[in-house]
């Protein structure tokens, strides 16, 4: 007596429209073809129709505001005025040296002896040193604009910090109402090979680490940069008010970053709420403190120099558009981040209510905060560390440092980024916490595994 045995019955079919449990879906083990564009922050949680048309009835205003503004604020690039040739507003050319000779320094006339021969002071320690030393004869040929191919000789003193060699390149800048002789002038030396080399490796690097995500990254980089130079700046040069200009770019900057590197997704748009919400409060701050202490932001030869030739540009607006947009950078990276660990936090457990998210969501964010802290105060300190050192060498008191308006700069730069920063945290994990528990909509938890009666991916009503 032969027996049959029966056929296994078929697997379980999904619900309609969700997505397949076991091999091949998000609920077992992951693919081997077709769905292949998991991340690192792993897959963005399903969110329903409802929540994204709330989302939306946000964000998309903010987005057209920020169209608006750009069209109405664009630049039509950055007014001409003539030429200072002072510091950085000279006409510049490029050149190469192509002989060094060593000559006694009293030879070409560059010696100063000290006065009453004394050398106890660092000028007459210099003016000896000249009028005994060696000097570099330096002969430079101009290599690019009309006066391509001229020579000139440029005399480099014993004690200056930049010697020339053969076959260097050198920026020259150039003076056209000089005597033919003085016209031309080494003012630096010329840099782009080897910053070039070095902004390659640094986007390989990013592309073989982060590779699609990698390259993303870097084509928001590029976007930011032409933001920057395409816009605020020539904005701000045309007369348009520096605040303005900065909320409207960095705004810009940000949808733009935040979108092309994370994907057009739920969870990217909370993080884009929570830096605009801290945006805003670094703003609001800026403007009150550097109102308060009577900051100008004309501080130095540079800041002197823009406002000798633009007057209208109001400085401290400036300041405080520079306040908004060196914070924006790391508050990106904090916002996704907390933005993440919240969805990740329900992914794991979706049964949390929005009050554990928070709680949970908060922890990660405390030690996010410390080190964020750290680094930005840090950054700005090494920024400012020549003017520190001349502050230590005067033996000023630590009031008196902090009083003087170029560290008081600093000072109000770094607190008010770093209030906005601190507020980041709460703001995102609140807003992430919402959103991921409020969204009832999908029928299915976080993971993508579709909820069975009876089993820890049944979804609760809270």
């Amino acid at each position: 007596m032969t027996s049959t045995t029966p056929p296994p019955p078929p697997p379980p079919q999904p619900p309609s429209g969700g997505p397949p449990s076991g091999p091949g879906g998000h609920g077992g083990e992951p693919p081997t073809g077709g769905h292949g564009h998991s991340h690192s922050h792993g897959p963005a949680a399903p969110v329903s129709q409802h929540l994204r048309k709330v989302i939306a009835a946000v964000l998309i205003p903010f987005a057209a505001a920020v169209v608006v503004g750009l069209l109405v604020l664009w630049p039509g690039g950055a007014p001409s005025h003539e030429r200072t040739g002072v510091g950085m507003d000279r006409q510049t050319e490029q050149g190469s040296v192509t002989k060094v000779d060593q000559v006694d320094c009293a030879d070409v006339n560059v010696s100063q002896p000290p006065p009453n021969g004394d050398t106890s002071t660092p000028e007459g320690r210099s003016a000896q040193e000249q009028a005994t030393g060696k000097c570099e004869k330096a002969t430079v040929e101009v290599t690019s604009g009309p006066h391509a191919g001229r020579t000139f000789t440029e005399i480099v003193q014993p004690d200056a910090s930049r010697k020339l060699h053969q076959g260097q390149g050198v920026v020259v800048a150039y003076a056209p109402d000089a005597p033919e002789e003085l016209q031309y002038s080494v003012t630096d030396v010329n840099r782009k090979f080897p910053l070039a080399l070095l902004a390659a490796i640094f986007a390989v690097a990013v592309v073989l680490v982060g590779r699609m995500r990698g390259l993303m990254a870097l084509v928001a980089l590029a976007a930011s940069f032409a933001l920057l130079t395409l816009f605020i700046l020539p904005a701000i040069l045309q007369g348009s008010n520096p605040l303005v200009v900065a909320v409207v770019g960095a705004s810009a900057i940000m949808l733009i970053a935040l979108y092309l590197c994370h994907g057009l997704t739920a969870r990217t748009s909370v993080a884009v709420l929570g830096t605009l919400v801290s945006l805003l409060l670094i703003g609001l701050l800026g403007s009150v403190f550097i109102g308060w202490a009577a900051l100008t932001g004309n501080t130095d030869d540079n800041t002197g120099l823009i406002h000798g030739l633009y007057p209208e540009i109001d400085m401290s607006g400036l300041l405080l558009a520079g306040v908004i947009i060196g914070s924006l950078g790391v508050l990106d990276d904090v916002t996704v981040t907390q933005t993440s660990a919240v969805w990740e936090l329900h992914q794991a457990d979706p049964t949390m209510g929005w009050r554990k998210l928070y709680r949970a969501g908060i922890r990660i964010g405390r030690d996010h905060i410390a080190s964020v802290v750290n680094t930005l105060v840090l950054a700005y300190a090494g920024a400012a560390l020549p003017l520190l050192l001349l502050f230590s060498i005067a033996q000023s008191s630590v009031g008196m440092v902090a009083n003087s308006e170029l560290v008081a700069e600093e000072i109000v730069r770094t607190l008010v980024g770093s209030i906005g920063l601190v507020a980041s945290v709460p703001v995102t994990t609140a807003l992430a916490a919402l959103v991921v528990s409020a969204d009832k909509g999908t029928g299915v938890p976080v993971g993508g595994a579709p909820a069975t009666r009876g089993g820890r991916g049944r979804r609760r009503k809270r």
